[in-house]
Order: structure tokens, then C-alpha cells, then sequence
């Protein structure tokens, strides 16, 4: 089968290998219909490299069931499904409490295994759920980071009629708008430096957009009509992971999405935040409750099913896997501009 694999930093080939095999009776092999690129497959692209020379890449992917072991009750072969790539031990104390979140073996395919950038991937049957005949394939290529955002909310305690400010207006922002008016928000906020994504943001919801590098975003804070109870960081941005901390009311919440790359600084006004506003600063990891894959997959499934999580304004370029070297170098380079790219292998 076809495949991106990743050899090195910028590195990534287009090329042939082993289709996957039923190894075990609860394995299930899907054909990968459509499969986004994450920010943290762009961060590995341009930074980081492979965790193992050669992995194929990727982790997001919606498809249709092609084969399953001999143990298989849930899913059946020609099934529309979407898959949970984040493989836990099932066995540690964190997973036996059901934090899968926190399991001490997480990982995620496309890293220690391979990936859904292919026209094949295999996951066990407990990563597998099916798709509402409504949900299209892009969309559900989505659920995974939808399941991202929608962890982290349900880790704060936002009540319906709150204020929700999101810094950064990337997929994973342009998700956390939406689920904000899901958690019952009155109000959202976004804040970006890019127009565009600001227009994106106001399209899904946003009722007050905010360009930082133009507007200085404390004074415009200040004279908004509500205070904000939850801010959510969702850059991972050197820029904004200080600055989130000026946002919320005393008593607020700052809810940490982003993955910075590199080390952060903050001023000391920014860290004096926590303590003089008593904020409740919650860092989330992954996507995953009881039972597993947990109520992230379940909700996102019935909202876009609803559509309430409407993903369409969110993606700019569907494009062949074949695509996929040309694609992540002008990505990461800059060379053109993309929203969320999904794939078709």
C-alpha cells in the first residue's frame, strides 16, 4: 500500500509498503478514507523528527472497516468508522481509575507504530467507533482533536452563561469556540493575529474577535461588557501562553490546549495572575475518560451529528496522500497558506 513515512526532519516520502495483517483476534484493519495533519505532525516534520527512522506518520483519520479478527463484535467489515489512536496499557493505576489520559505507556500511532497517513491502518477493537450515517468522512477525520478540546472542558467548571475567551484561532481553537457554546457560553471571545482565522472564528461562533497585534489586548479586555471565566490557551504559542494568564476574572480558569515546542517565558506580571486572581490554571493532555475511549468520542459524534460541531469552515485543502512531502514543506515553510488539510489516500 501507499504510505507517508517520515525518515528525518523534513523528510517525509511518499512511498510503498506492507499493507497491515491481523496479528491478534481483537485487531481491526481500516481503510483510511480521509486523514488530517495535526500541529504536532508538523511540529515533528520541522522539528523533532520520527521516533522511529522510517514510521509512517499520522494519527487523525476517519474510513472503512476492511478486516477484523476472529474476536470482533462491535464493528463489522464495511463499516464507516473513525479511530482513537492513542494506544494505553489498560493495566497501570491510572488506567484502572479509568485516567486514561495519564496512562504510563500512552502512546499515539504514527509514532512507536505506524500511522493512518496510508491507504491502510490497523488499531485494536476498542479504538474503533462508528460514525452517524450524517457524519461525512472529513468530518470525522476530525474527531480526534475534537475529543482534544472537548477534554479539557469537561476539566473545568464552566457553567452555562459563562464568558470564554480562546487565544489562538487554529483548529484546535476554531474547536474550542465551538465547544464553548456546547458547555452553555454566552459569550466567546477570539484572539489571533492572522484576519483570517478571525473570520473563520466569527463564522463558528466568535461574537468578539480580537487581532493582538493591532489592538492592545489588555485595554480591549478591559472595556468588554463581561468579565471572562475561562480562557483557553490553544497555540502553544510563546506569545500567548504568558498573555492567557491576563484574561480571566479573579477566581477564572486557563485552560492549557496548546503543546509549546520549545522553552516558555512569561513575565513576572503575567505568573503574579495565578496567584493574585486565584486562578485555577488546568493542564489537559490527549482526549481519553471511562469508559475508553471515553464521553470526548461519544459527544463529539452526537454534536457533529447535530451539527453543532460543523467542521466545513475549518478545513482549506482536501488533497491526495500522494501530496502529502510537497504539502508539509510548503506548510511548515510558509510557502502558501493552509487551513486544516485533509488527505485521501
Amino acid at each position: 500500500m501507499k504510505s507517508l513515512n517520515l525518515y528525518d526532519i523534513e523528510d517525509l516520502r511518499y512511498e510503498e509498503i506492507d499493507k497491515p495483517v491481523i496479528t491478534s483476534p481483537t485487531d481491526v484493519i481500516i481503510r483510511v478514507k480521509a486523514t488530517g495533519i495535526c500541529g504536532s505532525d508538523t511540529s515533528r516534520y520541522k522539528k523533532l523528527g520520527p521516533y522511529q527512522e522510517g514510521m509512517t506518520f499520522g494519527h487523525e483519520f476517519s474510513g472503512i472497516v476492511a478486516d477484523v479478527g476472529s474476536q470482533v463484535t462491535s464493528v463489522s467489515v464495511g463499516d464507516r468508522v473513525t479511530g482513537c489512536p492513542a494506544i494505553v496499557c489498560h493495566k497501570c493505576t491510572h488506567c484502572e481509575q479509568g485516567n486514561y489520559s495519564r496512562c504510563e505507556s500512552l502512546y499515539v500511532i504514527g509514532s512507536l507504530e505506524p500511522g493512518c497517513f496510508a491507504e491502510y491502518v490497523k488499531l485494536p477493537e476498542s479504538n474503533v467507533l462508528r460514525l452517524p450515517d450524517t457524519v461525512d468522512f472529513n468530518t470525522a477525520a476530525m474527531v480526534e482533536p475534537s475529543a482534544v478540546v472537548a477534554h479539557g472542558f469537561y476539566k473545568t467548571s464552566m457553567e452555562p452563561g459563562a464568558t470564554v475567551a480562546v487565544m489562538g484561532c487554529g483548529s484546535i481553537g476554531l474547536l474550542a469556540i465551538q465547544w464553548a457554546r456546547i458547555f452553555g457560553a454566552s459569550h466567546v471571545v477570539a484572539i489571533d493575529i492572522d484576519d483570517h482565522k478571525l473570520d473563520i472564528a466569527r463564522t463558528l461562533g466568535a461574537d468578539y474577535c480580537i487581532n493582538s497585534t493591532r489592538e492592545n489586548l489588555g485595554k480591549i479586555i478591559d472595556t468588554l461588557p463581561y468579565h471572562i471565566d475561562v480562557a483557553v490557551e490553544s497555540a502553544g504559542a510563546l506569545s500567548t501562553i504568558g498573555p492567557v494568564l491576563t484574561l480571566p476574572k479573579k477566581g477564572g480558569e486557563v485552560l492549557l490546549l496548546g503543546i509549546p515546542y520549545a522553552d516558555i517565558q512569561m513575565a513576572r506580571i503575567q505568573f503574579e495572575k495565578i496567584l493574585r486572581n486565584e486562578l485555577n490554571v488546568i493542564g489537559s493532555w490527549n482526549g481519553l475518560s471511562a469508559p475508553f475511549p471515553g464521553k470526548e468520542w461519544s459527544s463529539t459524534l452526537h454534536y457533529m451529528s447535530t451539527g453543532e460541531l460543523d467542521i466545513k469552515p475549518i478545513i482549506s485543502d482536501v488533497l491526495s496522500l500522494k501530496n502529502g512531502p510537497e504539502t508539509f514543506d510548503a506548510l511548515v515553510n510558509k510557502k502558501r497558506h493552509f487551513d486544516k488539510v485533509i488527505f485521501t489516500p
